[in-house]
């Protein structure tokens, strides 16, 4: 079962055995409601139907959960395909792939690097990654740094996208006429502007500044490719 199969399943004592597979999909189901802190073995448990000390016979730990849940939204990330020709292609749907699944399970960005044992498919994960760069010539250094800043940025944007107050054309309007409203144009030129002539625009999408900033870090890292 994916992350998307089980992100909006009901909740319900199970069907089936418990399993560690279990366990970490009811896990993950507790931190979209609540957040990465709110994953305890008795919520969880709560969410299997069963009591708390069932888990420890599939999972030592909570421990053992955040790692398991990181490696789960790893595992949901599509691999990028080795030995490829067009690297910026590879990297590019990663990148979008990333985004969509953290922005299902945004608790999952202060997490997925601070776990001291990664999992298998964390692993697989950036090995791929790693292998699509240095297979297209980019020097083990320089395929560090594209890493860290496509990461980064993904990251960053996930997050922000998060906390927006807006998330559909129809908030944006909603939103920026409000400001505008109160807004001392006159003081503010640049301001006034850019909600006017370009978020208030029909068919404007913050979305597209994904892909507009991606493609910009893709043809930096491409100029300094080997």
């Amino acid at each position: 079962m994916s992350i998307a199969d089980f992100a909006g399943a009901v909740v319900s004592p199970p069907s089936q055995p418990l399993s560690r597979a279990l366990v970490l999909e009811a896990a993950i189901r507790v931190a979209d409601r609540g957040g990465v802190e709110s994953i305890t073995m008795r919520r969880v448990a709560q969410e299997l139907g069963v009591e708390a000390m069932s888990l420890y016979h599939h999972v030592p730990n909570k421990d053992a959960v955040l790692d398991g849940v990181v490696d789960m939204v790893f595992d949901a990330i599509r691999l990028p395909a080795p030995g490829g020709d067009d690297w910026r292609e590879a990297i590019r749907a990663r990148a979008c792939s990333a985004r969509e699944v953290l922005s299902r399970h945004s608790w999952a960005l202060g997490l997925m690097d601070s776990r001291r044992n990664p999992g298998l498919a964390t692993l697989r994960h950036h090995n791929a990654v790693l292998g699509v760069l240095r297979e297209a010539g980019f020097t083990l250094p320089m395929a560090a740094h594209a890493i860290s800043l496509i990461d980064s940025y993904v990251g960053g944007f996930v997050l922000q996208e998060s906390n927006l107050p807006v998330m559909t054309p129809d908030d944006v309007e909603e939103v920026a006429g409000n400001i505008l409203e109160h807004l001392p144009a006159d003081e503010l030129p640049y301001l006034a502007e850019i909600i006017v002539d370009h978020a208030m625009r029909p068919g404007y999408d913050y979305a597209s500044e994904f892909l507009y900033g991606l493609d910009l870090i893709l043809d930096a890292l491409e100029a300094r490719r080997g």
